[in-house]
């Protein structure tokens, strides 16, 4: 699959997940859920600052969460979340009706 095909992919689910599901957006909010264990998939945009990234990729790995990092900017992801502002990050905390959690697992395979 080409990477245009799997954006797309990725971004339709997202949009699922948003519409049907409960996700949190915004860095600070994520990794305070990331603490707590209660995230099931963390979304990055692909200019988060580095000190975000290291953050949520810490705390992501102690509660074992995947870390998916979105080939787009975060202004790109703002938009797919429907938001008029720049999402840096966000947290899947029920993916609704979309498959995002088996679509970025099996990217990674």
């Amino acid at each position: 699959m080409s990477s245009k095909a799997v954006r797309g992919l990725i971004e339709n689910e997202l949009r699922a997940a948003i519409r049907t599901g409960k996700v949190i957006i915004g860095s600070n909010k994520t990794i305070k859920y990331l603490k707590l264990g209660k995230a099931k998939l963390v979304v990055i945009a692909s200019n988060t600052p580095p000190h975000i990234k290291k953050d949520i990729k810490y705390y992501a790995k102690l509660s074992n969460i995947p870390v998916y990092e979105y080939e787009g900017t975060n202004m790109e992801l703002g938009a797919i979340c429907g938001k008029p502002f720049s999402v840096a990050a966000l947290a899947i905390i029920d993916p609704g009706e979309s498959n995002i959690l088996s679509v970025i697992e099996e990217l990674k395979e």
